[in-house]
């Protein structure tokens, strides 16, 4: 697969903006959540809507809303809802409140590790690991540190896609049947499953980051 530098073209074509940090999903999201925990709720206790209107005060139609998310309740219809049901307030927040993790990497505290295929004298810090997330993928950032004595040839090839930003030094960095300059600040982004890895040490030391992203295996 020939790689393409990411022109304004490109980036014209990109759908996602990774600044809307999904603030107009968040509150449709969190509404979802509350609508299913009402209904949950009502369903164990073998509650029908139309009783738990009467129990509420609130019209079926509005309890309908806020059970298939669409509408943001107050909290004092939420307070309502609670006290009808007989469960905490904070009962209707739970299936919004799910895990999200995070890893902190300090300076210098990087696992050291060795990656099937890896060449003499290449250095890999695994910087942090997230093996199962909602979103089905593991990712996997590594610091990948070549010095004088480290061999070349590129021998690299899994599933996945990898990212590599170049920190310090020059390298030759080829995938498949290409060859790519790399230099600070420069970025490759491939698929990992093409022969890949550096050919040429141009300027040492080299150091870059390489993230491998790859599904979760089911």
């Amino acid at each position: 697969m020939k790689i393409e530098k990411l022109g304004r073209d490109m980036v014209s074509k990109l759908t996602q903006d990774p600044h809307r940090v999904r603030s107009e999903d968040r509150e449709k999201v969190l509404e979802v959540a509350i609508g299913r925990q009402v209904r949950a709720f009502r369903k164990q206790q073998e509650v029908t809507v139309a009783d738990l209107a009467q129990m509420t005060g609130l019209s079926i139609g509005m309890l309908s809303k806020i059970e298939n998310g669409n509408t943001s309740p107050s909290l004092t219809t939420l307070q309502t809802l609670a006290n009808s049901l007989s469960v905490p307030l904070t009962s209707f927040f739970r299936g919004y409140e799910e895990r999200r993790e995070a890893v902190h990497t300090k300076s210098g505290e990087g696992v050291e590790m060795e990656r099937e295929g890896t060449r003499a004298n290449h250095q890999y810090n695994l910087l942090g690991h997230i093996g199962s997330n909602a979103s089905g993928v593991i990712v996997e950032p590594y610091l990948i540190t070549l010095s004088e004595q480290s061999d070349v040839f590129p021998t690299f090839q899994h599933g996945g896609i990898e990212t590599i930003y170049m920190l310090e030094g020059e390298v030759d960095y080829r995938h498949g049947d290409q060859v790519y300059p790399l230099g600070p600040g420069d970025t490759l982004f491939f698929d990992a499953d093409a022969p890949h890895g550096p050919e040429k040490l141009v300027s040492l030391p080299a150091r870059y980051i390489s993230v491998i992203s790859y599904p979760q295996k089911t």
